[in-house]
C-alpha cells in the first residue's frame, strides 16, 4: 500500500497492525483484543485526517498511484463492453478509451481518459493526455451514441491535453472546441464524472453534459497547482498556496455552480475500496439515466445550454459613449 506524505500517521499504525496479526497467526498468543483496539484507532485516525483535507492534499489523492482509473470502472460497472478504436483521420489515441456497453439493461457509450497502472501502461496511454485524434475519437463515439439513441457517459481523469508541438500542428484547440460545440447539442443524455484529475481544456473536451459530477477527492481547474505556481512565482515551491487560491476542489465547484453533485468516496479515498466506489458510481449512473432518458431531446438540449449560460458572474456597468 502506498501512503502519501500526510498519511504517514496511518502508515505507522498499519505496520503495527500487520505485525500484531502476523505474531498472532504464527504464535500461540491471543492478541485479538489488542488488534481490535488498534483497528479502531486506525479508523478514528483515518477519519480525523480525511475530515479536513486541504486543496493540495485532495490533488495528491486524485493522483494516487493505486486510484482506480477509467478502464477499471468500465470493467466493474458495465457488461458486454465492446471497445471502439480510432478517429478515422489519423490514428487510435490510447489516452482515450471507450466503447459500447450495457449498464444493467441500458445500452450506453462510455469513454474517458486512461492513465495506466504501470510505467509501461502509462507510456502506452500517454499518461492520460490525449492528442487531437483522442478528442476526435471521443466525438466519433458520441455520434454513434446519438445515432442509436444511447446515453453518453464520460469519465474525466487527465493532467491536461497533450501539450506537444505535433498536437498543436494537428489542431488540438480546434478538436477540443469542436467537442464543446457538438456535446452541447447531442440529442442523447450526457453524464460527466470527474474521477481523478480534471485539468484545463483536456478535461473540458469531454466534460460538457446534462449533469456533471465530481468524486469527493478530485479537482477541476483551468490549470494545475504546479503550473500556476510556476507562472506566478517561477517555481513549483508554492503549489500548495496555488491549490488553495485556485479553489479547485469539489466543494468549491459545487459552490460555484459548475457541477451538480459531489459523490462521496470511502473514507481514505477510492483506492482503499475500489469495488465499493465502483458500485456507488454504477448506482448513481443508473439513477441519473432513469431521470434523463424519458425527457424530450429538445427540452434536454435547452436545459443543457441554459445550464452553461448561467455559469460565471458579470456586471453591466453602463453603455460606452461614442
Amino acid at each position: 500500500m502506498v501512503f502519501l506524505e500526510f498519511e504517514k500517521p496511518l502508515e505507522s499504525l498499519t505496520e503495527q497492525l500487520d505485525k500484531l496479526k502476523q505474531v498472532s497467526e504464527e504464535g500461540d498468543i491471543d492478541l485479538a483484543s489488542t488488534i481490535i483496539e488498534l483497528e479502531k484507532k486506525l479508523v478514528e485516525k483515518r477519519k480525523e485526517i480525511y475530515s479536513n483535507l486541504t486543496g493540495w492534499q485532495r490533488v495528491q489523492l486524485s493522483r494516487h498511484p493505486e486510484r482506480p482509473y477509467t478502464s477499471y470502472y468500465i470493467d466493474q460497472i458495465t457488461s458486454k463492453f465492446v471497445e471502439l478504436h480510432g478517429d478515422r483521420f489519423i490514428k487510435d489515441d490510447k489516452a482515450i478509451v471507450g466503447g459500447i456497453a450495457k449498464i444493467g439493461n441500458q445500452s450506453v457509450v462510455i469513454l474517458g481518459q486512461q492513465k495506466g497502472n504501470t510505467t509501461k501502461q502509462r507510456q502506452y496511454h500517454n499518461f492520460g493526455m490525449p492528442n487531437p485524434e483522442g478528442y476526435r475519437k471521443a466525438l466519433r463515439m458520441m455520434k454513434i451514441a446519438e445515432k442509436f439513441n444511447f446515453p453518453v457517459i464520460t469519465l474525466i481523469d487527465t493532467p491536461g491535453a497533450y501539450p506537444g508541438m505535433e498536437a498543436e500542428e494537428r489542431g488540438q484547440a480546434e478538436a477540443i472546441a469542436k467537442n464543446l460545440f457538438e456535446m452541447a447539442q447531442l440529442r442523447v443524455p450526457v453524464l460527466c464524472y470527474v474521477i481523478g484529475e480534471g485539468a484545463s481544456g483536456g478535461a473540458l473536451g469531454i466534460g460538457v453534459g446534462d449533469r456533471v459530477f465530481m468524486l469527493e477527492n478530485t479537482w477541476y481547474s483551468v490549470i494545475s497547482p504546479e503550473s500556476c505556481s510556476s507562472i506566478l512565482w517561477r517555481s513549483w515551491d508554492f503549489k500548495e498556496v496555488a491549490a488553495e487560491s485556485l479553489k479547485l476542489t469539489a466543494p468549491h465547484m459545487l459552490e460555484f455552480g459548475l457541477i451538480d453533485e459531489i459523490i462521496r468516496e470511502p473514507v481514505g479515498g477510492a483506492h482503499l475500496e475500489p469495488e465499493k466506489m465502483a458500485k456507488t458510481l454504477k448506482s448513481h449512473i443508473t439513477k441519473q439515466l432513469k431521470e434523463l432518458m424519458p425527457m424530450d431531446p429538445d427540452e434536454r438540449i435547452e436545459q443543457r445550454i441554459s445550464k452553461y449560460r448561467k455559469m460565471g458572474e458579470f456586471e453591466i456597468v453602463g453603455q460606452v459613449k461614442e
